[in-house]
């Protein structure tokens, strides 16, 4: 007799029917995903909630998107409330903005800088109204000839307008201090927040037509500062207009470049060809072979004991004891340091210890014999020479 397993317990509901064969399988399926799907759930949740406070906002020296302190995102909203607000970030930009606001427009330069002269002179001929922050000399000169830097004021530092100006008069006390200037006479111009070597602010015709302002600080500007004295009535009375168009160039990029070869004159690169000629002539001159190689006998054949013997005589007519002490020495250290298993760089401590070690003679008779003092006994005189010579041959036989 088998025995049967006994049947899995029906699923049922709560009155106690049975459930039917799918509710049983999808509610299998909720058990196996429902602790995954809320795990996922919560990190999506966590993730767009982290978004949420992650946007990135430009940032730099009065940029009109920059809520940092240094920025001039405050006064370009309050810009925006009355004009039509502009943000260019290149001078052709500026220039077609301007083109197609009309007659009521101001243009705000901010970072000159960065533009190239020729830019300049095409936003100097536009003829409408402009404000200049801390421009450069060749701005000056573009915009408003016959002004000049003439000083320079404490930054942060509350001047008052002390002119008839409408826009810094109704403005009041503003923190313009920065650079100073000055305007050469027969320049028809009008200076504010005067200190000492300028003014801070100065309007001058322009030569191309409309009028321009220049200031010698953006800090009344900024998101800092905005808020400081007459800075915001100052700001937005120099850009009362229907138009605004507000020029902040961006860092230009480097655009291709030149190597070394684009640099060279064309004069220097064609004198290369004849020198590299000469040189391909003077080679096939130099490595010319007029035939095969012959082999060709000694006049003279000498004996290498005759060389050993001439040496040696002229060694005895010098007198020159040391010089052959010093070879014999070298001559044995050459040869044996390997068979030590030492090399050519090893200290002579070293040496004298391992051959004390291999032949059982004194360290000290070796390092006398191989490494002798200031007092070398061993060129006293030719016998010294010659114990020298044996004790060597010894110690070369013991090695062995």
């Amino acid at each position: 007799m088998t025995a049967t397993a006994p049947a899995a317990p029906e699923a049922t509901t709560r009155e106690g029917r049975p459930l039917p064969e799918h509710d049983s399988g999808l509610r299998r399926l909720w058990r196996s995903v429902r602790v995954p799907a809320a795990l996922f759930s919560a990190l999506l949740l966590v993730g767009v909630l982290l978004s949420l406070g992650g946007e990135q906002f430009p940032s730099g020296h009065l940029e009109p998107d920059s809520p940092q302190p240094g920025g001039a995102r405050a006064f370009a909203r309050l810009l925006g409330q009355d004009s039509d607000v502009t943000v260019a970030r290149d001078s052709a930009s500026a220039a077609r903005a301007v083109e197609r606001a009309g007659e009521d427009t101001v243009l705000l330069v901010f970072l000159d800088h960065r533009l190239l002269p020729e830019e300049v002179d095409t936003l100097a001929e536009l003829a409408t109204d402009t404000v200049l922050v801390q421009p450069s000399l060749r701005s000056l000169e573009a915009f408003a000839p016959g002004t000049d830097v003439t000083g320079r004021a404490d930054d942060g530092d509350s001047l008052e307008p002390e002119c008839a100006l409408p826009a810094a008069a109704s403005a009041g006390s503003a923190e313009v201090a920065g650079e100073l200037y000055s305007a050469d006479e027969g320049v028809v111009a009008q200076g504010c927040y005067p200190s000492d070597g300028g003014s801070a602010l100065i309007r001058a015709d322009s030569p191309h037509g409309g009028t321009t302002t220049v200031v010698g600080t953006g800090t009344f500007l900024s998101n800092r500062d905005l808020d400081a004295d007459g800075n915001a009535a100052l700001a937005l009375n120099l850009a009362s207009a229907e138009n605004v168009v507000w020029l902040r160039p961006d860092v230009p990029e480097e655009a291709g470049g030149s190597d070394i070869v684009d640099l060279l004159p064309a004069g220097l690169l064609w004198s290369v060809v004849p020198l590299a000629l000469t040189l391909l002539l003077l080679a096939l001159w130099r490595g010319r072979r007029m035939g095969a190689l012959v082999h060709e006998s000694l006049p003279v054949v000498v004996r290498a004991s005759e060389t050993t013997e001439g040496r040696a005589g002229l060694y005895r007519s010098r007198n020159a004891r040391d010089r052959v002490v010093a070879a014999l020495r070298n001559g044995f250290l050459e040869r044996s340091v390997p068979k030590l298993g030492l090399n050519a760089d090893s200290e002579p401590r070293t040496v004298v210890a391992t051959l004390a070690s291999r032949t059982g003679d004194d360290p000290r008779h070796l390092e006398q014999l191989l490494y002798p003092g200031p007092n070398d006994p061993y060129v006293a005189d030719d016998g010294a020479m010659l114990g020298l010579g044996e004790a060597l041959d010894e110690l070369t036989r013991k090695l062995r």
